[in-house]
């Protein structure tokens, strides 16, 4: 196993941060949060190989690439098990409102503090429910690295108001990342730049 490896491409009309996690060795790759398609061809023309699609949220935002990428990689989706619903709802996932009505169906839930392998490298599923009943986050230990999706932002959280999501429950969450995860972890967000988790205690007035 070679060294994992992180890149990211700013896609859509809200430019959502499309990561993909991957071996330098293998190159095998997993997707978090495709934003749009085109992404399989981007991916190949580098050599990488999509093992596995992500999600951090259902929100249209971060799907709208999800059937080109994993009908033509043949990956499996992953979302925590308390978004299923929202996935499979146009309206609960907001993409009614921009007119474009997508749903998609993730092949595998899980559970919070669910570790689980894909493409060689360890994940763990953090809960974190307010932007959406059923936001999660992912952590790969090995390297320190926080995928937060729209949980917490550099100097910011994720908002509250759409189907699902609950202010109190996202205050909790954002306090519950801070406290957790050691000052060094790196964490790369949904929208906006990465951070550290020593930056947001600092720095981002919703975090004490």
């Amino acid at each position: 196993m070679g060294d994992i490896k992180v890149g990211r491409m700013i896609l859509g009309m809200v430019e959502t941060n499309c990561y993909f996690v991957y071996d330098d060795e293998s190159k095998e790759t997993v997707v978090i949060d495709p934003a749009k398609n085109g992404l399989y061809d981007k991916l190949s023309a580098n050599g990488l190989k999509v093992c596995a699609v992500l999600l951090t949220h259902g929100h249209f935002d971060h799907i709208m690439g999800v059937h080109e990428l994993t009908e033509r990689s043949g990956a499996k989706l992953y979302a925590l098990a308390a978004e299923d619903e929202l996935c499979r709802n146009s309206y609960l996932n907001a993409s009614d409102q921009i007119r474009r009505p997508y749903t998609v169906e993730p092949d595998i839930l899980l559970l919070d503090s669910q570790e689980f392998e894909a493409a060689g490298i360890k994940f763990k599923t953090v809960a974190t429910p307010g932007h959406t009943l059923g936001s999660c986050c992912y952590y790969i230990e090995s390297k320190k690295w926080l995928f937060s999706g729209d949980t917490l932002f550099c100097g910011s959280i994720g908002r509250s108001d759409l189907p699902t999501g609950n202010g109190e429950q996202i205050m909790e969450s954002v306090q519950m990342i801070v406290d957790t995860f050691d000052a060094d972890v790196k964490v790369y967000p949904g929208h906006g730049d990465v951070t550290t988790i020593g930056e947001e205690k600092a720095h981002n007035p919703f975090c004490s």
